[in-house]
C-alpha cells in the first residue's frame, strides 16, 4: 500500500507540473490555444492525456506543446504498467510464502526457509 500511495502522489505531482508547463506553452503567455486558458484546465488536459482517454476537445497547437503531449502519452502507458507490476509482485511474494514454509532463527530471529541448514544472517545452525 505505501508503494501505491507514493506512486499516486508522484503521478499527481507530475500532472500538476506538466499542466503548468502546458499553460505556459499553450496558454495566454504562449500561443493562446483554446482550452489552456488557466492552470486547472491545463491540468485537466494533462490528466485526460496521461490516462490515455484523450477526448480531443483540447489539443496543443505548438511544436513544443505537441512534444510535451507525446511525452505524457508515453508516460501514460507506464502509469498503467507500474501499479500492475507492484500488485503482481505482492501476489507472487504472498504465494511463495505459502509454497515454502519458514522457520525463525533462534539466535537472530530472522525468517528462514525450512530446508536451510544455516541462517544466512548470523550463520547459526538450524536445529
Amino acid at each position: 500500500l505505501p508503494k501505491i500511495i507514493v506512486f499516486l502522489l508522484t503521478v499527481v505531482l507530475f500532472v500538476i507540473v506538466i499542466g503548468t508547463i502546458m499553460y505556459i506553452v499553450e496558454g495566454p503567455l504562449g500561443s493562446n490555444t483554446e482550452g489552456f486558458e488557466n492552470i486547472p484546465n491545463s491540468i485537466y488536459w494533462a490528466i485526460v492525456t496521461l490516462t490515455t482517454v484523450g477526448y480531443g476537445s483540447v489539443v496543443p497547437l505548438t511544436a513544443l506543446g505537441k512534444f510535451f503531449a507525446s511525452i505524457i502519452m508515453l508516460f501514460g502507458y507506464g502509469i498503467i504498467a507500474v501499479p500492475t507490476g507492484i500488485v503482481a509482485a505482492s501476489v507472487t511474494r504472498i504465494d511463495s510464502e505459502f509454497d515454502h514454509p519458514t522457520l525463525q532463527c533462534s539466535h537472530c530471529l530472522r525468517s528462514i526457509q525450512e530446508e536451510d541448514k544455516y541462517c544466512s544472517e548470523c550463520g547459526e545452525q538450524i536445529s
